[in-house]
């Protein structure tokens, strides 16, 4: 029986797929920069294969970050047990899988460079996720 992938491995290939997107680089463009091919990176994406720490400094190097970056809000193993992760703490942005939604709106965020108007969208932004929900909705 085939075993799961980690949860820290998919968080991490998680994470490099976030700033991949983020920063416009396709599977292909990191696979030839680091040597290998994209459907090697689409497994290093899904946690299916580990992604080597030397491996993930040249994915750091590339991607413009730092390699802490891919384990900010990683699941914890839980003292003792080496086979055995804990969930992350719930928080809006710890444990959450981006959509390319997700991906979209930040990018556009990014683009804006008047401060107020960015603050502006951080608050209706906020507001609209408190709104509770209609009936039929």
């Amino acid at each position: 029986m085939k075993k799961a992938p980690d949860p820290v491995d998919r968080y991490v290939g998680h994470r490099v797929r976030v700033r991949r997107l983020l920063v416009g680089v396709s599977q292909e463009r990191l696979g030839d920069a680091l040597g290998v091919t994209f459907q090697q990176v689409q497994k290093y994406e899904k946690g299916a294969n580990r992604i080597s720490a030397s491996r993930l400094q040249q994915i750091a190097e590339m991607l413009g970050v730092p390699v802490s970056f891919f384990y900010e809000g990683a699941p914890r193993t839980e003292a003792g047990d080496d086979d055995t992760a804990a969930d992350a703490p719930d928080s809006d942005h710890g444990n959450m899988f981006w959509t390319s939604q997700d991906l979209q709106l930040v990018r556009a965020f990014q683009r804006i460079g008047d401060s107020q108007i960015r603050r502006r969208i951080i608050s209706l932004v906020e507001a609209l996720g408190n709104k509770p929900k209609l009936d039929g909705e």
